[in-house]
């Protein structure tokens, strides 16, 4: 039978700063055999560019608000929200006014690895997006850069 998994502050490891944004990786799919749970946390206008993954991720956001894109739809989510995406579809989000705190999970192992990389190797001060696209092409990531 496998193991219980408790973490709370004492046990939590230290977050990840992928890009401005605060991102713990409360439990990995090592852990669990498949899904895993972050805590997302990020100033104003922070957030990923919009992009595509292999796996479904559902945001579900406790502070702040948060705008969403998600193929050509926008939305604002307020604490209270949870937002689905199934694997494959193009979103993006954005930290709004004052910040904000989200809980998000996906469908499989893999964005742990693909943040500890970009933690790893990506300055936050000065994001290159041609490497955060370089780390992220293994894990199936796909980035939209705009047309120039």
């Amino acid at each position: 039978m496998p193991e219980a998994i408790i973490v709370d502050t004492t046990t939590a490891p230290r977050a990840l700063n992928i890009v401005g944004e605060q991102v713990t990786v409360l439990v990995s799919g090592a852990q669990t055999g498949s899904y895993e749970i972050f805590h997302q946390a990020g100033p104003e206008g922070s957030g990923p560019p919009p992009h595509s993954h292999p796996w479904d991720e559902a945001f579900y956001v406790i502070r702040g608000e948060i705008a969403f894109g998600h193929e050509d739809r926008d939305l604002v989510a307020g604490p209270g929200t949870l937002v689905h995406l199934p694997a494959g579809t193009t979103h993006w989000f954005r930290f709004g006014a004052g910040g904000g705190e989200m809980i998000s999970m996906t469908s499989r192992e893999g964005a742990s690895h693909m943040f500890t990389d970009f933690d790893r190797e990506i300055s936050p001060e000065k994001p290159d997006l041609g490497k955060l696209i370089e780390l992220g092409r293994p894990y199936g990531l796909a980035v939209a850069v705009p047309a120039s």
